[in-house]
């Protein structure tokens, strides 16, 4: 399956944590991790508060 966000890689940018991630939306780190994998994705809603907490552009999470 083809990555189709890239919140790995900008968590890593910002040397940020999925559990710290998961903390800030008040989500299971587990859920975060597999958003992160590309195992699931988040809804589009969610990916908006995603990019708030990381003060990105939504459109940086997505590839």
């Amino acid at each position: 399956m083809k990555d189709l966000n890239r919140l790995k890689v900008v968590l890593v940018e910002q040397k940020k944590t999925g559990k710290w991630l998961a903390e800030q939306l008040g989500k299971d780190p587990s859920t975060v991790s597999k958003w992160c994998s590309n195992k699931m994705q988040p809804s589009l809603e969610m990916l908006s508060q995603i990019a708030k907490v990381l003060n990105v552009d939504t459109k940086n999470l997505i590839n």
